[in-house]
């Protein structure tokens, strides 16, 4: 079975928890979503580059999910959640293609 780039779990995991959290009314569900997918990016950057870039990783996974927030009362809430989970598929393509 194909893996699936770990930018991309990022990025499902920040968009998916939003929609989950926004479209079940329960906050605690979208945060569930948030969690499972950030494990699985933490552990797919963890084999790709070892514990200390997955470490960085993991904490923007985390700013991201922070910094969507407040981006949200200027933006909107899809336009702040599309544009932090672009970022953050960004950065972990940046790393995980320099895995040197």
């Amino acid at each position: 079975m194909p893996r699936i780039p770990s930018p991309a779990i990022a990025a499902v995991g920040l968009v998916g928890g939003y929609a989950v959290a926004r479209w079940t009314e329960k906050r605690a569900l979208g945060g569930v979503v948030l969690a499972a997918a950030g494990g699985v990016a933490v552990r797919e950057w963890r084999r790709e580059v070892g514990g200390k870039r997955a470490a960085g990783l993991a904490a923007g996974y985390v700013a991201a999910f922070a910094g969507s927030h407040p981006l949200a009362k200027k933006v909107g809430a899809w336009p702040a959640v599309f544009a932090v989970a672009g970022g953050m598929a960004g950065a972990s393509w940046a790393v995980t293609r320099n895995k040197g």
